[in-house]
């Protein structure tokens, strides 16, 4: 086939942007998490509006691109959520959605272990499948875990639990 009859790219080449990775896991939230997913897919959504507004802008055009595949992404993550109500987790062992009170050689640190998409480790918030939550799950007051990590194994201990949001 002659290239005459082979339609162009409206992009260029390599322009194209790769869909964000979606995790393997299960994709459980805490409430407050869904909530957000939610805003951030509404933000998306109305921002798109916007941006095909500007038909003609080939910047707003490169922009509407990645908020499609953003929107494709939390479209998926929302749909995907499993609420984990923490009212429904036990009280003396540390499970998803727990906030944790630990100590180690540092001193004492607070995490609460939430969903992937909820994570943000300056703000103490792990994700259930980080290495450091996976050595609290199950944990009680008074135990001590080990916390591997790539800098060196840790020895942690559960000083608190506590399932308030």
């Amino acid at each position: 086939m002659s290239r005459a009859f082979v339609k162009e790219s409206d992009s260029p080449v390599g322009s194209e942007l790769p869909e964000r990775p979606i995790s393997p896991h299960p994709n459980y939230v805490t409430p407050s998490g869904l909530t957000k997913l939610r805003a951030l897919l509404e933000n998306a959504q109305a921002r798109k509006h916007a941006l095909n507004a500007a038909e003609d802008d080939i910047e707003a055009k490169a922009e509407l691109q990645a908020v499609k595949r953003d929107l494709r992404w939390l479209e998926a993550r929302v749909g995907s959520a499993r609420v984990v109500d923490p009212d429904g987790q036990p009280r003396d062992r540390v499970a998803f959605g727990a906030t944790v009170e630990v100590a180690d050689d540092e001193g004492e640190h607070t995490y609460r272990i939430v969903g992937e998409d909820e994570a943000e480790a300056d703000e103490g918030l792990v994700s259930y499948v980080s290495p450091l939550a996976k050595a609290l799950l199950g944990a009680k007051v008074g135990d001590e875990v080990v916390w591997k990590r790539p800098a060196g194994d840790r020895v942690i201990e559960v000083l608190g639990i506590d399932y308030a949001s």
